[in-house]
């Protein structure tokens, strides 16, 4: 080997104990040496494999005996099924954690991660990105010169005429609690005069997805490792969202528009005739090899703090229970409905990020259903933000960051004045003879 390569054996031998990166040179001629196709042994998600990995072992539970970076690298190239089995080990340890935690408020505690978890690390482990799906959706349209002002009727001519399914509008009344119910007996889908049109018209792809694409579907839960039944149907649902969103937003087209923009999403919403909150989730899914777009985390959070809906495509660790940091402006956006909030963040490992949150607005049918009202968060990582057209205002070598943290439960920045609990990463005790910016400051 070291002679085909033309470096010394002592080289290969470092090579082969994980003491020498492999340079570039030395892995062109590995392939042509040993005829391996690149695309066979590039690891597509060992970037998000990493940062998970990191984010797991600042856990208090490893602080004796945490593992620097290069162990975690060496783990990720030599025992990858080791680490898989050691994450999911971990996110079970998490849900026992909390279900005790709460245990005289519901009851006994279970050790299957919840639907939604389950479905954001599969999300996740394929980067946000579906090529199935994407084939599918590029498939949909029998000519790409469709109007977009004609896209409901002929989602209902397609129903009708290809699965015999019909659409009505119902009064709210006559649909209490719901925007949207498939008849399965009568084959008819009922849509609520609640829903918008772009939403109306995303509800109706969305049934398209799942009626018509039923074998994609279930061959892409099969091999999702999901086996619980909330969390197939949890799954099942986000799949044909992004089924529609991929119908209703064309990829190439989509990226295209995104760059010429900026990522203006009021613009690209306007111009898919879709929501800001469609626009920006699709924003997420450019992952494509060789076409791809910024990188984004989306986050979603009710008027409580609570994590709603969240897809990263990013290093960013999310939080996955309760609440974001206070920290983040998308709290606040609140206050400014309906208008951007950029900011720039800091994690407690350095890694910085350009922020942005806007509110979005939910259905409404009635007075006293007037405010709900959710707010979402895009962000990426720092050395985009010149692609966002959201930044243009801020100078990058003068940007304020916001110190930030996943949540108080393992944030170790000990005098945050938003702290909202003491953090089980802190283990010194608080001061009896002093008062700090919070209780918990020690």
């Amino acid at each position: 080997m070291a002679k085909a390569l033309g470096i010394s054996a002592s080289y290969v031998n470092l090579l082969e104990n994980n003491e020498r990166s492999v340079s570039v040179q030395v892995l062109l001629r590995l392939f042509e040496a040993y005829g391996v196709e690149w695309r066979d042994i590039a690891n597509e998600d060992g970037t998000a494999q990493l940062s998970d990995l990191r984010a797991v072992i600042q856990d208090p539970l490893f602080t004796q005996t945490r593992p620097d970076l290069p162990q975690l690298r060496a783990a990720l190239v030599h025992a990858p099924g080791l680490v898989y089995s050691f994450m999911t080990l971990y996110r079970s340890y998490q849900v026992v954690s909390d279900q005790l935690l709460a245990l005289t408020e519901s009851g006994a505690p279970q050790t299957s991660a919840s639907p939604e978890a389950a479905v954001h690390d599969v999300f996740r482990r394929n980067r946000n990105h579906f090529r199935e799906l994407e084939e599918a959706a590029e498939a949909f349209w029998p000519s790409p010169l469709i109007e977009r002002d004609e896209i409901y009727v002929m989602l209902k001519q397609r129903l009708r005429d290809n699965l015999g399914v019909t659409v009505r509008l119902c009064r709210v009344e006559d649909l209490p609690g719901a925007l949207r119910q498939y008849d399965e007996t009568r084959r008819e889908i009922l849509l609520s005069e609640a829903l918008d049109q772009p939403n109306r018209t995303f509800q109706l792809v969305h049934m398209v997805g799942l009626l018509e694409q039923r074998d994609l579907l279930d061959s892409l839960i099969q091999r999702s490792g999901i086996h619980e039944a909330r969390g197939i149907a949890r799954l099942r649902v986000e799949l044909a969202n992004y089924f529609a969103a991929a119908v209703l937003m064309p990829y190439a087209e989509f990226l295209a528009e995104a760059r010429a923009s900026k990522y203006d999403f009021d613009h690209i919403a306007t111009r898919f005739d879709v929501s800001f909150e469609q626009a920006c989730h699709r924003a997420t899914t450019l992952q494509r090899e060789g076409a791809q777009g910024v990188r984004f985390f989306f986050l979603r959070i009710d008027k409580g703090g609570n994590v709603t809906k969240r897809f990263n495509a990013t290093d960013f660790h999310l939080a996955e229970y309760g609440g974001a940091c206070p920290r983040l402006e998308v709290h606040t956006s609140f206050r400014t409905p309906n208008r951007i909030v950029p900011q720039f963040v800091e994690m407690p490992d350095r890694s910085q990020f350009f922020v942005f949150s806007r509110t979005v607005d939910r259905p409404t049918w009635a007075r006293h259903a007037q405010d709900n009202r959710l707010a979402v968060a895009m962000g990426c990582a720092v050395q985009y933000a010149p692609e966002i057209g959201y930044a243009e205002s801020f100078s990058m070598s003068e940007a304020r960051m916001t110190q930030i943290g996943i949540n108080c439960r393992i944030c170790p920045r000990s005098n945050c004045d938003q702290r909202a609990h003491q953090a089980v990463i802190l283990t010194q005790p608080v001061d009896a003879l002093r008062r700090g910016v919070t209780r918990y400051d020690v």
